[in-house]
């Protein structure tokens, strides 16, 4: 990573998170650099779902254009549940697996809309990226894998699901 131009920051950290926006923004200025490749997951989970986006890359301003990625598991699962498997189980069984095989959709470019905000714009990437995918969109992100998940969010589920009942 140091011979290319990764940019690594701690989440928590406001000033990092302030900092790398800087450096999004002042990238995507000069029309001569590359494309940024950025995951706004934060995370990846077990090939079904679309997690909730992080909305830093998408208050920078400039196109996106959404790549949908699904691993094809038949030959091999490219998921790591870190809960389940040490990273030398999981790396034992990628590097013995007969093929990773996975399918990439490159999609339309994406601008925000005028009256979009950054949650709002990140909600429709993330819709269209998932729709093509075949994939259901979550509303929420990646940090459930390792916590616990809150009281709030429970009791809002089971209203929208006495709802439905």
């Amino acid at each position: 990573m140091q011979t290319t131009q990764h940019v690594l920051f701690e989440r928590s950290e406001m000033k990092d998170c302030h900092l790398v926006r800087k450096k999004i923004r002042e990238h995507i200025a000069d029309k001569t650099n590359l494309p940024i490749l950025i995951f706004p997951e934060g995370t990846c989970i077990n090939n079904t779902s679309v997690m909730m986006f992080k909305k830093g890359s998408f208050e920078v301003g400039g196109t996106i254009h959404p790549v949908a990625i699904k691993y094809d598991p038949r030959f091999g699962d490219a998921f790591w549940n870190s809960t389940k498997y040490s990273m030398m189980t999981h790396i034992f069984n990628v590097m013995t697996s007969w093929a990773m095989v996975c399918n990439v959709w490159y999609l339309p470019p994406m601008v925000k809309e005028e009256e979009e905000d950054a949650v709002h714009f990140a909600n429709r990437v993330k819709a269209v990226i998932a729709a093509r995918g075949g994939m259901s969109v979550l509303p929420w992100d990646g940090g459930l894998k390792r916590k616990k998940v809150k009281e709030s969010f429970k009791e809002e589920q089971q209203k929208k699901y006495c709802q439905i009942v």
